[in-house]
């Protein structure tokens, strides 16, 4: 059995413990928040989990093997970091840190002693999006890739509506998508003042005609979780609020025929068919997501295998909300992506 500490039982908190409780191999020793009222939840409903407020206390047990981070985005930085120098593998909750530059010292810091490192993008754990990794491989040419991902609320006060929604479909994007952004673009606004922004648009560019857009807000009148996908073969939407048919495959798309002598006669010769063929809509694993990320991760401590969602591509997506902050600031420039690289 590997030992478990869970850090943070607020919002997300809870949803961990109960799986980790259920997680074959595994076994919850310590629950820890700063919050005492929060800890007396833990108290009724495990009374066999030791609470404490003292993350050092947790870190001195050496029947914890592994840490769970689910606290307040900045608190993730050195919380992971404390747990990965005494020795400790770590699941922390997205994103991975506030900056680019302390995800690539967790990344470093972990790979140079040998620990698990992984993120909690719970969507790569669904069925769903596992399904859409399988079918993108077989749909030819990858045209676009656009996500509206809106409700109204949930307000945060620390970080920005791209870090706290975006992040979804970034983490998505990087898993389905075999190829990786240069640029990226973002305009949005806040409505409320002194607070970050709650809606905004990210448009991340790629090699070659693929591009990527992704909408996030707070302010919508309904809830939306839907991303479409487009390819020279077939086209894919994933809808994450239907309750049975999450992903549909369609056979459609353009022909274009006709090859033109010059390219000033492309507008007469070229001509562009449409084609419409069968929907269909695979089964799907409907396992808990987190529960599979769980399990994912145990057996990568065990094993000491890389997890779906490692430190790195944790990092690529940081690097991404970064820049797209920094898109925002100047109101929609275009910001370069630095190249992902080896450590030293």
């Amino acid at each position: 059995m590997l030992g478990f500490a869970v850090v943070g039982y607020g919002y997300w908190g809870p949803n961990i413990v109960r799986n980790l409780w259920e997680t074959p191999r595994a076994s919850v020793r310590w629950v820890c928040d700063l919050q005492t009222e929060r800890l007396a939840g833990v108290r009724s409903r495990y009374p066999a989990v030791q609470i404490t407020e003292d993350f050092d206390l947790v870190l001195a047990d050496p029947g914890v093997d592994a840490v769970v981070i689910a606290t307040p985005v900045s608190t993730h930085f050195p919380l992971a970091m404390r747990a990965l120098q005494a020795g400790k593998h770590v699941l922390v909750e997205k994103p991975i840190a506030c900056r680019a530059a302390d995800a690539e010292r967790l990344v470093h810091e972990a790979e140079r002693r040998g620990l698990v490192l992984a993120v909690d993008h719970t969507f790569l754990h669904t069925g769903a999006v596992r399904k859409m990794r399988e079918l993108v491989r077989g749909m030819g040419e990858i045209y676009y890739y656009d996500s509206v991902r809106v409700n109204l609320g949930l307000f945060q006060h620390d970080v920005s509506v791209v870090w706290d929604l975006a992040v979804h479909d970034l983490s998505i994007l990087d898993y389905v998508i075999p190829v990786r952004p240069t640029a990226v673009s973002a305009t949005g606004v806040s409505h409320v003042a002194g607070e970050p922004e709650n809606i905004a648009y990210l448009t991340l560019h790629f090699p070659g005609n693929f591009i990527a857009h992704i909408h996030v807000n707070w302010l919508a009148p309904v809830k939306v979780r839907q991303t479409l996908i487009g390819g020279s073969n077939k086209m894919v939407i994933y809808d994450d609020l239907e309750p049975s048919e999450k992903i549909k495959v369609y056979d459609r798309g353009i022909t274009v025929s006709g090859s033109p002598a010059r390219v000033g006669e492309a507008i007469h010769q070229m001509r562009v068919g449409y084609r419409t063929g069968d929907m269909t809509a695979p089964k799907l694993d409907t396992t808990e997501a987190l529960a599979t990320e769980l399990r994912d991760f145990v057996t990568c401590v065990e094993r000491r295998e890389t997890p779906v969602a490692d430190g790195r591509s944790g990092l690529r997506v940081v690097r991404i909300l970064e820049a797209a902050t920094r898109s925002l600031a100047l109101r929609g420039e275009t910001v370069q992506l630095e190249n992902e690289r080896a450590f030293a």
